[in-house]
């Protein structure tokens, strides 16, 4: 299809962050309808747009159940489903392996043969390829060259997904696009969404939420390694319509970077959020991380831009203030759903 107006979409993971936000902008896209595959394992049943073309399948997409349910009706799969994030797969890897590789065999052997398909677009993530490097950093390219030392599981299994993705076009015509997110943030992500998974990383997700909710409590930010780490963080609107893009215009088989191209240090990061939140509360100055190789990094933007057209369109500045606001309007939905962990984790 040469657009999305019409089209019936699968979107597995469709409840979380980026799944919700992505499935917003399909629908004003004018799908036809979106189907959501969801365990709510590390997301929130509030967070499913309500919507008459919306339709939740609650449960894994690696449940033959769930298989059992779908039909070659759709255009474009989307899948996003995954176990969040590095820390999670450390604590439990065996959930990390039936939650963020399985998903992908698994749904890939169900639709090998659909037809219907004009894409299937994989998330895969920009640590598990770029340079492991504290020193300077050079903007990392869509190489299909990765290192066998790798952080945690769950980058791993994000690589893994990406052989799959690779072997299903090559072995069966299955039309995957690989498109590799960096650091998103942006309004819709829920400290503490979901089920417990076994350490405080359930509610202190990503590093933006959880300055943004600390800074607007006016408490200290936790510095790691004074923030030297750099990152390229993306706006959550630019990452779906990234997602799209590749729906729409990516080459089967190939890998696109997700990004912004700009690379952030984490202090910088909490620095701006401090100012924002109005927080003066000095800065709590950690160690480093001891799984946490991967020091300084930012995307290349190269490829999505001459292959896709994308270019990301919110610059930090201006996502990190709407992110303030989406927040300060949603404190009562993240304490309730922070305060289903309470006694497991402190704040």
């Amino acid at each position: 299809m040469a657009d999305i107006g019409g089209a019936v979409a699968l979107v597995t993971g469709g409840a979380g962050f980026v799944g919700s936000n992505l499935v917003a902008k399909l629908l004003a896209a004018g799908a036809r309808r979106v189907d959501i595959v969801d365990n709510l394992l590390s997301s929130e049943r509030a967070s499913v747009p309500q919507h008459p073309a919306v339709r939740l399948i609650e449960g894994s997409i690696a449940d033959d159940a769930v298989l059992g349910t779908l039909r070659d009706e759709y255009h474009f799969i989307f899948h996003l489903a995954t176990y969040h994030g590095n820390q999670s797969s450390i604590h439990d890897p065996l959930a990390d392996h039936r939650n963020n590789t399985l998903t992908t065999l698994k749904l890939y052997e169900t639709v090998k043969a659909w037809t219907g398909l004009a894409r299937v677009v994989y998330s895969s993530a920009g640590c598990s390829v770029a340079e492991k490097t504290f020193s300077e950093a050079s903007a990392t390219e869509e190489t299909d060259l990765v290192s066998v030392t790798q952080d945690s599981p769950y980058s791993m299994s994000k690589i893994f997904g990406e052989f799959y993705s690779r072997y299903y076009f090559r072995q069966h015509g299955l039309p995957v696009v690989r498109a590799r997110f960096q650091n998103v943030y942006g309004p819709g992500e829920i400290l503490g969404a979901g089920s417990w998974r076994g350490t405080p990383a359930t509610v202190w997700r990503n590093v933006t939420p959880t300055f943004i909710y600390k800074a607007l409590m006016k408490e200290s930010l936790p510095l790691e390694d004074d923030g030297i780490a750099t990152r390229d963080f993306i706006y959550v609107e630019d990452v779906a319509r990234g997602l799209i893009a590749c729906a729409l215009r990516g080459a089967p088989g190939e890998a696109y970077n997700i990004a912004s191209g700009v690379e952030t240090s984490v202090r910088e990061l909490a620095t701006r959020i401090n100012k924002l939140a109005g927080n003066t509360a000095p800065f709590l100055t950690l160690p480093r991380r001891a799984w946490d190789n991967s020091g300084k990094r930012y995307g290349s933007t190269r490829k999505a831009r001459s292959e896709l057209g994308f270019e990301a369109a919110v610059g930090i500045e201006e996502g990190l203030t709407l992110t303030v606001e989406w927040t300060k309007q949603n404190l009562l939905l993240i304490k309730r759903t922070m305060a289903k962990h309470d006694g497991r984790v402190k704040s």
